[in-house]
């Protein structure tokens, strides 16, 4: 089994949230929160605010911890056949933006980053973490852990 340890932004304003337009070379693009994998030997405190530099060109500051998901992507779901399941640590930051100006990653697989309506989400095709991180930021449990959300329909690994 694969492993992989990621940090997400969680980025509300205004009733709106920063959302990541992620065009992955094999598979169909959807939503997501900025973030992704934390290098080896990098605090996930540092990565998200890289990973939120990285790929939206918004500088930030992390407010708080929000929690941590952990899920299994089975073999059969991942994205390039042949590889073995993964199992996924979200480790969820509740940002605010200090600077920057929205732009596209520079050669990567962020093709647009915006400011989102909350109420709008619902209708667009996401990855699993916009609704784990909302969720996380909604009910602000005192675990730090939320429910599975169910993937299918709009909702992708």
């Amino acid at each position: 089994m694969d492993l992989r340890l990621a940090a997400y932004a969680v980025c509300i304003e205004d009733g709106r949230v920063l959302l990541a337009r992620h065009v992955p070379p094999e598979g169909e693009p959807n939503w997501t929160l900025p973030g992704g994998r934390v290098e080896h030997g990098e605090d996930p405190f540092d990565a998200v605010l890289r990973e939120v530099a990285e790929e939206t060109g918004l500088e930030a500051v992390v407010e708080c911890l929000l929690g941590v998901d952990s899920r299994v992507v089975p073999a059969a779901e991942r994205r390039l056949p042949g590889r073995p399941a993964l199992h996924n640590v979200g480790v969820f930051y509740r940002v605010r933006v200090t600077g920057g100006r929205l732009r596209p990653e520079p050669n990567g697989e962020t093709a647009e980053s915006v400011f989102t309506p909350i109420p709008e989400v619902a209708r667009a095709g996401r990855s699993s973490l916009v609704d784990i991180g909302l969720a996380l930021a909604r009910t602000a449990p005192p675990t730090g852990h939320v429910a599975p959300v169910p993937v299918g329909s709009l909702i992708q690994h």
